[in-house]
């Protein structure tokens, strides 16, 4: 009767364990996807400074709506002089109140200008909870993917320690020599040293996640999620048009129209304001009072402010420059991620489809004839070691999978809409 071999066991619980079920609740220790990201929302402290940033637009707003403030003045004339105008015998005085009037539109044109200010934080805002968003679902991916390669190390070694006993009857019986114990010895030892460093790359990635998430400490035990699920992407035409919803982009338009409304401002700067003014006089002599008006008002004879519209033309013709290069980035992006999300799909149609089920028959077939004495170690080492191989290729493919849907949905702020497989 066929009897599985052990290493061919392990290695088939390695690939079981790539495919868990999503817990349906999130028990003591472990972290969600779906937690993570409402973990990162609420403290992640680049969404706090956005906020102040919001703050300070909303604090600029309202004071371009500002009117200028009355001035009063006091005026002492005649006073401290000599003979008639000696102490304050002929002093007059007078008490003061004028206004600055604005012309042509400047109060309008600030407020204008702080509202587009105001809208451009709120989106800006939008574009880094995006960005939070995808940086800690592309962490997540990666402290679950850190978490499989480990356990398929561990169940790679667990298979060499299975066929340890295995070794020694060989040895024992003089089918083998002693060498061949070392040798799978050193064959395990190997994989214990990756295992060590994919524990240190989980922790440096646990580590990033913590801080996402606004911790400075890893408060979770392991992450869970189903890695092993995939689909199929849209076209990229489709995924392309999302990226004109991407608030970076839409932040553009509320950044044209404050340059437009700084370059209308700058344009006023030379209407000459009106200032007007009451005053009430005394004079001390007569003991009579009056009543004194003015007005008064700058000629735009030397500052027409030349300078500053030549400023804000090139701050608005700047911003045309600017919105294109932020979108052929932002495609560029979004291409690099749709292309290793595509190729990433086919790679593990590949995988899944041959070569890791040739790899299991592979292995189960030389250990089982190793055992006969058919195969030597070396064969039943390489045969166990491509197994491995095969199922860290997939696990590679899978997270670079994971990976670019986050990035694409960072991008575009939807859901890619992948009909998702569970992997078989």
């Amino acid at each position: 009767m066929f009897i599985r071999s052990p290493i061919a066991c392990a290695i088939g619980a390695a690939f079981i364990l790539l495919f868990p079920l999503v817990a349906s609740a999130e028990s003591a220790g472990t972290l969600t996807l779906s937690r993570a990201l409402q973990r990162a929302a609420a403290a992640n402290q680049k969404l706090a400074t956005a906020d102040q940033s919001i703050g300070i637009a909303t604090g600029k707003r309202i004071q371009a709506g500002a009117v200028p403030n009355p001035e009063v003045s006091f005026e002492l004339d005649n006073a401290f002089g000599t003979g008639d105008y000696g102490g304050l015998r002929s002093a007059e005085t007078t008490l003061q109140l004028s206004q600055l009037i604005e012309l042509g539109g400047k109060r309008d044109a600030r407020i204008a200008v702080g509202s587009a200010e105001l809208e451009s934080a709120r989106w800006e805002r939008a574009a880094v909870r995006l960005e939070i968003l995808s940086d800690t679902a592309v962490a997540f991916f990666s402290v679950l993917g850190g978490q499989r390669k480990v356990q398929v190390y561990d169940a790679q070694i667990a298979a060499l320690d299975q066929l340890t006993p295995l070794l020694q009857r060989r040895v024992d019986a003089g089918a083998s020599s002693s060498g061949e114990i070392a040798r799978g010895q050193v064959a395990a030892d190997l994989i214990r040293a990756e295992r060590e460093r994919a524990r240190t790359a989980l922790a440096i990635a646990r580590r990033e996640l913590a801080i996402l998430m606004g911790s400075n400490t890893v408060d979770f035990a392991f992450v869970v999620g189903d890695l092993g699920r995939i689909g199929r992407p849209p076209a990229f035409p489709a995924v392309l048009r999302g990226l004109d919803n991407n608030p970076q982009l839409v932040r553009w338009t509320a950044i044209r129209a404050q340059r437009d409304a700084e370059l209308l401002s700058a344009r006023l700067k030379s209407v000459p304001d009106l200032k007007v003014g009451v005053a009430w006089r005394h004079y001390k002599d007569t003991k009579d009072n009056a009543v004194r008006l003015g007005v008064s008002i700058p000629i735009p004879v030397w500052d027409q402010n030349l300078g500053g519209i030549t400023e804000a033309q090139a701050a608005r013709a700047k911003v045309e420059a600017e919105q294109a290069a932020s979108k052929a980035a932002l495609i560029l992006t979004l291409a690099k991620a749709y292309d290793t999300l595509a190729g990433a799909a086919r790679e593990i149609e590949i995988l899944r489809s041959s070569a890791l089920p040739n790899a299991r028959k592979a292995a189960d077939a030389i250990e089982s004839g190793y055992s006969q004495g058919r195969f030597t170690l070396l064969e039943v080492l390489d045969a166990e070691s491509t197994a491995a191989q095969a199922a860290l290729r997939e696990l590679e493919a899978l997270a670079s999978f994971h990976t670019s849907v986050a990035t694409i949905e960072g991008l575009t702020g939807a859901r890619l809409g992948l009909n998702r497989e569970r992997g078989r």
